[in-house]
């Protein structure tokens, strides 16, 4: 019995030895690392800071943290100091990531802060996620302090977890029947067949979500997540994005024969669903083929 109380000890000591250099690290370097990779990455990608420690890259579809940490070296000598100083950045790391994950936008109404406050299932599930998250980068800085980068994927399981039922209940897979409004669609005989979708949404003011739409001038739905097939949004997003008009055209994702749309308005409170001209919208209705390409989530909307 008392070698197990001995070992309760030990472990809190060592706990609080991690928080304390954590501690440390918050008061004397927080919000240094990174900056300058992830102004790069803004700069060419469709993504944004999320506060000073992390980035959200709706492109390429991860989100990453990073954190400083510090040892006592008059505490700690020897082998034991790297490795704690790393851990340490580390937990830095993964607490920043948990913050900036709340900032993400699903829809143009939503933020998985919305849905973590919400629910204790969903709030236990993101923190589940960022405990597991992928040290992708570790430094030694020159004052003797460890930076750690973690990075988290926006797709697979996380997706799953906070995205709205609608969008990722069975009934929405490829083979279920069209919702009514592209069911009454006119099909114009020779209608041209297109494999997936560019949204040209430069220059108004469109911002990026994990679960965006693309609609009519009426306001009815082209595009979303009533068309979409559920596994394609859990694997691979309901759209992808890009800032480059030519490279979004040549891209795997839309195939060989994309049809290029342009958008007229941002729409919603975030601003991240498309309004597209009627012209445009019936192009897209026309064809089933076309559609069943849409519903595999052949979509890249292009940003400034």
């Amino acid at each position: 019995m008392k070698s197990k109380g001995l070992m309760v000890v030990g472990i809190m000591a060592v706990v609080f030895f991690l928080f304390s250099a954590v501690a440390l690290c918050q008061a004397e370097k927080e919000g240094k690392g990174g900056q300058k990779e992830w102004s790069k990455i803004i700069d060419s990608k469709v993504a944004e800071q999320a506060g000073d420690n992390a980035v959200i890259n709706y492109e390429d579809g991860y989100i990453e943290a990073v954190g400083i940490g510090a040892v006592d070296l008059a505490r700690v000598k020897g082998t034991n100091s790297r490795p704690m100083c790393l851990k340490a950045a580390e937990l830095v790391a993964k607490r920043n990531l948990l913050e900036a994950t709340e900032g993400i936008q699903i829809d143009s109404q939503t933020t998985v802060k919305d849905f973590v406050t919400e629910s204790d299932v969903i709030n236990a599930s993101v923190r589940g996620f960022v405990k597991g998250s992928i040290k992708v980068k570790e430094d030694y800085l020159s004052d003797g302090t460890c930076e750690v980068t973690v990075r988290m994927p926006l797709s697979g399981k996380f997706s799953q977890a906070i995205m709205p039922p609608r969008v990722i209940q069975e009934d929405m897979k490829s083979e279920a029947p069209l919702p009514p409004l592209l069911a009454a669609a006119p099909k114009v005989v020779g209608s041209k067949v297109y494999t997936g979708i560019v949204v040209d949404a430069r220059g108004i003011g469109a911002r990026p979500a994990l679960s965006p739409k693309i609609v009519d001038e009426s306001g009815a739905e082209v595009y979303g997540p009533i068309i979409v097939d559920k596994d394609c949004v859990i694997t691979q997003g309901i759209c992808g994005y890009a800032k480059d008009l030519a490279a979004a055209q040549r891209s795997q994702r839309v195939t060989d024969k994309p049809l290029t749309v342009k958008g007229l308005s941002a729409e919603g409170a975030a601003k991240s669903d498309i309004r597209i001209g009627n012209e445009d919208a019936q192009k897209i209705r026309s064809a089933a083929e076309t559609l069943d390409a849409i519903k595999k989530c052949r979509v890249i909307i292009v940003l400034d």
